[in-house]
């Protein structure tokens, strides 16, 4: 198999380092963009510039902003950009990676207004005192938007009803003896497999999901074992096998 040729570096595309930080800049604080720590060739005419990420919760992570030319044009123009977080996909994360909240995300609310989204912020003294008192534990939980959000998301997944492991089920899981309902709200859609033989051990499934491994699925009885014969009673005894 033979190598790939490698990029040579196209020097326009090296020299913009200032016009990707600008464009960096539009979209994050400058106090969460520190120094240029190089760039990568990425195609003919095509950069890549990093920058280090001085966010906090993000250490040892990049910006990367790519730029790209024109043919025989001596200026760049930044692709389109979005943010690590954006582009993160569920298992992407490795272990030690951090991925922290924003403190306005709207799928999150103070704890004690219970899934209401609260009217006026609250400092974050303020904040701890009433967690403490009422021993709450969590300073935010799910928002009514947030929960909406989860539960859309789970119902049109592949535990969802939709599914063709689901449309090709025997019976829902409503009635599978291995559902394990979940507490709150969510509780009238959804629960959780605890089948170890199931495709969805440990999920959360809905109740109108189901599977071959429901816990009353029964074979067609053309595809049931045949039954044994009846047992033979052996009447013979010493003398007539001697006399073989």
């Amino acid at each position: 198999m033979t190598a790939a040729k490698p990029v040579k570096p196209d020097t326009v595309g090296v020299r913009a380092v200032d016009a990707a930080r600008e464009a960096l800049l539009e979209l994050v604080d400058a106090a969460d963009v520190g120094d240029h720590l190089g760039y990568v060739a990425e195609d003919e005419r095509v950069t890549t510039h990093l920058f280090a990420c001085t966010r906090a919760g993000y250490r040892g992570w990049r910006w990367a902003v790519t730029v790209a030319r024109a043919p025989r044009l001596k200026s760049v123009t930044v692709d389109e950009w979005v943010p690590y977080r954006d582009r993160l996909k569920p298992g992407d994360l490795s272990p030690g990676d951090i991925l922290p909240s924003e403190e306005d995300d709207p799928r999150l609310v103070p704890a004690y207004f219970a899934g209401d989204p609260a009217e006026e912020p609250v400092d974050e003294d303020t904040l701890r005192d009433v967690i403490d008192e009422l021993g709450l534990h969590r300073s935010r939980v799910l928002s009514l938007e947030g929960r909406d959000e989860a539960a859309e998301r789970w119902y049109d997944g592949d535990q969802g009803p939709a599914s063709p492991l689901a449309q090709s089920a025997p019976a829902t899981c409503d009635s599978c003896g291995f559902l394990v309902r979940l507490g709150g709200p969510l509780n009238r859609v959804f629960g959780v497999c605890a089948n170890a033989q199931a495709n969805d051990d440990g999920r959360v499934v809905s109740r109108d999901h189901g599977c071959g491994a429901h816990s009353e699925a029964q074979l067609a009885k053309k595809s049931q074992p045949q039954p044994l014969p009846d047992h033979a009673h052996d009447t013979l005894g010493y003398d007539e096998l001697e006399s073989f």
